[in-house]
């Protein structure tokens, strides 16, 4: 799998209301190559893409997202708070962020947002989506903070390319990435050491940094062997892709 230096994280989250089609569309406009969206499950088997366990920061609408049934989520305005140019956009479906971000010839970074113990509940209909919809395994990623969640993906599919989410890199991330032939090792930028960096280069894996969203902030990162960056604003690292 080829990623690209830059990526757009949930869309492209500074330049239209996160992980909307208006977000992903975003990204696609500054020439970014790949995106980061984040899916989130709901009541009776939904799943759609948001990132908040609550509703009220990025919706007009309140309440626990998991228990949130897909009428509901469909019916919410997910654009205004953003501004008012964004007024009604929707949250989208897994299944209608595959079908956007597929039309515009974009790769797929995607989150699986889930942290309750019922993972294995969870996980196996987001495989079933990606496998009926998602065309090209070069051009995805899954990834997630949720261990479990993983080994899970590895158990069905030892094909999918996979992104072990963290912020501090533990002391256990070799044999984590090794245990689940991980593509990647996708960490916060801002509490990477040299060290760290250089070890996870030198293992193997691909490294991903989220979320710097100003090129001096992550300069010494791509000396370190940082392969991607996980921005809000591709536009502030799209002279690296040329």
């Amino acid at each position: 799998m080829k990623l690209t230096k830059v990526m757009g994280h949930r869309g492209a989250a500074l330049l239209a209301p996160e992980n909307t089609l208006a977000s992903i569309r975003a990204a696609a406009a500054t020439g970014v190559k790949w995106v980061e969206i984040d899916v989130h499950p709901i009541a009776q088997g939904g799943l759609i893409i948001f990132h908040d366990h609550t509703l009220e920061r990025c919706t007009n609408g309140f309440g626990n997202t998991l228990e949130a049934n897909l009428e509901t989520m469909l019916s919410l305005d997910a654009g205004s708070w953003f501004g008012a140019e964004h007024d009604g956009e929707k949250v989208p479906t897994l299944e209608q962020a595959i079908d956007c971000i597929q039309a515009l010839g974009l790769g797929l970074n995607l989150e699986i947002k889930y942290e309750d113990a019922d993972v294995e509940r969870v996980v196996p209909p987001i495989l079933a989506v990606l496998s009926e919809r998602w065309q090209d395994n070069d051009k995805l990623m899954i990834s997630s903070f949720n261990y479990e969640a993983l080994q899970i993906c590895y158990r069905e599919d030892k094909q999918r390319h996979l992104g072990y989410l963290v912020e501090d890199v533990p002391s256990d991330w070799l044999l984590k990435l090794a245990a689940i032939e991980a593509f990647s090792l996708n960490c916060y930028y801002a509490v990477l050491t040299k060290q760290q960096a250089r070890a996870v280069k030198s293992a193997g894996y691909k490294l991903l940094c989220y979320t710097a969203n100003e090129a001096h902030l992550v300069e010494r990162h791509w000396d370190w062997g940082m392969d991607t960056i996980i921005t809000d604003d591709p536009n502030q690292f799209m002279h690296l892709e040329s």
